[in-house]
């Protein structure tokens, strides 16, 4: 993983690169001229790009201009847009065309943090944009069931393990509906401090808190027109449920320091991999909350009960997209066969991770077993091992961690959830 910045303002990307280097390498150019060059050399999973570039400018023009010609790249990295001017209709503008999100300056380094690796987090999806890829029923069934839905603005709660490609399926519901050409914005509701919930929710006024030197708009006004995609909306805390079912009851928001109501229009999908019965505890999460999201409900089957034929699929779909324009490499029948049994516990997330290390490390003219780094501790224990879920918590994260050779960051990866959540479950099983 990779960040580059590019700001002209020497201070405000030194700020940014210290903020930001204890999650990836961060690269840093100052000039709109060495954007493209800088692209090719780093090869970014993010890039933080500033909107304004000339003096006194405040349009972010030139910001725009450079974001779609990023987006337009066959290996486009996700773009952040940084202004100093924190205006709706910038910050929509720079979401329809192709950003994943924007920050305005100065920043909260808490807020800067959750952002970047909320991006970095969603940087697994590799099939062409919100194409969900499979010839098993079950994904004939989900594929119709958003195509059937998608045209409505009903609130859709898309339910499913960690890497099953519950991005994909909100990307797939936007481009369905009739608010398509509005922006799609996701927020990981995992990955933000509770702190700041409602400042980027609902947004705030300057002066509201301690660093809220300017004005900022909320996720649901920068949405408006469009789709709010609320990823793992499991994890939100049950005093910020109690706010966030009040702005979807009236259809509108109060930024943080204001007394006024903001009116919001947008279509709300969430997420999570929260058990389905653990959902229906009314001490983890709101009944009134579950039924205002849960019109319409999407299960995305895990990767283990979709077939060897999806899986073979997925495996050539992701070798070809890694191989980069070189010849493609076949796999040796009896690791396909491996492959084709292996369980997955990471799913599709896991798999594409696996076809990214063989493609980097594979050395012979076809693909082996061992070129795919698959360990038989990261397999999901058989059904008959029992149904204790905190068991096979522990289990998975002891996979996890064995898989990613102890790296905390790339075990939270590899199980879909934040750094912060993956210390919790560590304490938690005494790991």
């Amino acid at each position: 993983m990779t960040i580059l910045i590019l700001d002209d303002d020497p201070d405000v990307a030194l700020a940014a690169r210290l903020a930001l280097r204890k999650l990836a390498p961060v690269a840093v150019r100052h000039a709109p001229t060495e954007l493209m060059a800088a692209l090719d050399e780093t090869r970014p999973d993010v890039l933080l790009l500033d909107m304004n570039f000339t003096p006194g400018a405040s349009d972010g023009a030139a910001g725009l201009a450079l974001l779609r010609e990023v987006v337009a790249r066959r290996d486009a990295p996700a773009v952040i847009v940084m202004t100093a001017y924190a205006e709706v209709e910038l910050a929509v503008q720079a979401l329809k065309a192709g950003a994943v999100d924007f920050i305005t300056k100065p920043w909260a380094n808490e807020r800067l943090l959750a952002c970047v690796q909320a991006a970095l987090a969603r940087r697994a999806p590799a099939p062409p944009v919100g194409e969900l890829l499979g010839d098993s029923a079950a994904m004939q069934s989900l594929r119709a069931q958003i195509a059937q839905v998608g045209a409505s603005e009903a609130s859709v709660l898309i339910l499913g393990e960690n890497g099953v490609g519950k991005e994909l399926v909100a990307r797939a519901l936007h481009r369905a509906s009739p608010r398509a050409a509005g922006p799609l914005l996701a927020v990981d509701m995992g990955a933000l401090p509770e702190a700041l919930v409602e400042s980027e929710l609902f947004g705030h006024r300057r002066g509201s808190f301690t660093d809220a030197r300017e004005a900022r708009p909320g996720r649901f006004v920068a949405a408006a027109g469009g789709t709010l995609f609320l990823d793992e909306i499991g994890n939100l805390p049950l005093a910020q449920q109690a706010k966030l079912l009040a702005a979807l009851e009236r259809r509108e928001v109060t930024p943080l320091g204001s007394d006024k109501p903001v009116p919001v229009d947008v279509r709300v999908l969430a997420a999570t991999n929260v058990p389905e019965a653990a959902l229906l505890d009314a001490q983890r999460f709101r009944p009134d909350l579950l039924y205002r999201l849960n019109t319409v409900v999407l299960r995305v089957p895990p990767l283990r009960e979709r077939g060897a034929v999806d899986v073979a699929l997925l495996l050539r779909h992701h070798l070809a997209h890694f191989a980069q324009g070189r010849p493609a490499r076949d796999i040796e029948a009896d690791a396909l066969a491996r492959l084709c049994a292996y369980r997955w516990p990471g799913n599709v997330r896991e798999l594409r991770q696996a076809c990214e290390r063989a493609s980097l490390l594979a050395r012979g003219s076809v693909f082996t077993w061992a070129d795919f780094g698959l360990a038989d501790v990261a397999a999901v224990p058989s059904p008959d091992a029992g149904l204790d879920l905190t068991q096979r918590e522990r289990e998975a994260v002891q996979a996890a961690l064995a898989q990613a050779g102890g790296n905390i960051s790339q075990a939270a990866r590899l199980l879909g959830v934040s750094r912060a959540a993956l210390y919790r479950k560590l304490d938690k099983h005494g790991l």
